[in-house]
């Protein structure tokens, strides 16, 4: 085993209590795989084993990221999202094929999924929006966290006011789905999408609101003003 990732399991392991595991879990419905460290100590751990590197390269980083995504711990999967993000001055268009397989292969929850997608995958695609294409393909995928992973990549950019066309195009590819971690997720894309485009996320909810799942439309409505959100909660 790479002794980076030897000496960094070695000290999640001395740092995990099994009350904190207990507690993590509630949060999921899926079965989830953790040590039991509160996230402000991984990523505190995560940062520290980061500065140790001798060799920070892409292609090294990516390499130990594949490896703690293997493990299948939530905790390592957190540490490989904020070290892939860390080299993000470094992408290139060909790291969307790493960036999807992760997502396939390696996707198993909300958290993991929201993180990788949140910065990595998001920060990529605001800088190659041209896999904006990408993300739509996501959207048409049968596995959940591929759908999910293809609206909330979009929220920090959302936030940004970008892509509001691509936006509204990954909401009706996902507008009927029966899950509720993919309605929540481009729910969650919307409500971004609405702290700089208010009136057009109001008008495009209130075309759909009659066949738009509650639980999207609740999500996607969260941030407007009281009588707007009255309005889309009429029937």
């Amino acid at each position: 085993m790479n002794k980076i990732i030897e000496d960094l399991r070695r000290e999640l392991i001395y740092n995990a209590d099994e009350k904190t595991r207990l507690s993590g879990e509630r949060y999921f419905k899926e079965n989830v795989k953790m040590y039991g460290i509160k996230s402000a100590v991984v990523t505190s751990i995560g940062k520290d084993h980061f500065r140790l590197l001798e060799e920070k390269s892409k292609s090294n980083i990516f390499s130990l990221c594949e490896e703690l995504w293997k493990s299948g711990y939530m905790e390592e999967s957190f540490i490989a999202c904020n070290w892939s993000y860390n080299v993000h001055k470094e992408y290139e268009p060909s790291d969307f094929m790493v960036f999807e397989r992760w997502v396939n292969t390696y996707l198993s929850n909300w958290a993991s999924c929201d993180i990788l997608c949140n910065h990595t995958i998001g920060t990529f695609v605001e800088m190659f929006p041209e896999y904006l294409s990408g993300l739509k393909k996501w959207a048409k995928s049968s596995n959940r966290w591929v759908k999910r992973a293809s609206s909330v990549t979009l929220i920090i950019p959302a936030r940004h006011g970008k892509f509001l066309k691509d936006i509204f195009e990954i909401a009706d590819i996902l507008h009927s789905d029966q899950d509720d971690m993919v309605q929540k997720g481009y729910g969650w894309m919307l409500k971004a999408a609405s702290q700089a485009h208010q009136e057009k996320v109001f008008d495009y909810v209130m075309s759909k609101k009659q066949t738009m799942p509650r639980t999207a439309l609740r999500y996607a409505i969260e941030k407007m003003p009281p009588e707007m959100r009255s309005m889309a909660m009429e029937k």
